[in-house]
């Protein structure tokens, strides 16, 4: 609990929240990050969907980049749109609810 609420004193502010008033698809992924640095992985899960699919992916195109993997650009384009999906449909959800 003491990293996240370090780590709230430094977050970014949404400017689509504060201009339109209404959260963009990237909203939550700083709150998520703290959730996963101070252990709440459940809690991280339910801020920010794709929060574990865009670590994969980064640890993907890192290892991608140090060792020679089969069909590399294959898997990324794969695990691109599996995160833009998931950001996608999340958000969907998100609008939906926040309208009702």
């Amino acid at each position: 609990m003491a990293i996240l609420l370090e780590l709230e004193n430094y977050m970014l502010p949404c400017m689509n929240k504060q201009i339109f008033g209404i959260e963009c698809p990237g909203c939550g992924i700083q709150r998520s990050i703290s959730y996963l640095l101070d252990g709440n992985f459940i809690e991280a899960l339910k801020i920010y969907p794709a929060i574990y699919t865009i670590i994969f992916l980064v640890g993907f195109i890192g290892a991608s980049l140090l060792f020679d993997i089969k069909n590399s650009f294959k898997i990324k384009i794969y695990l691109l749109y599996l995160n833009a999906g998931i950001i996608i449909v999340s958000y969907i959800y998100k609008m939906v609810h926040l309208i009702h």
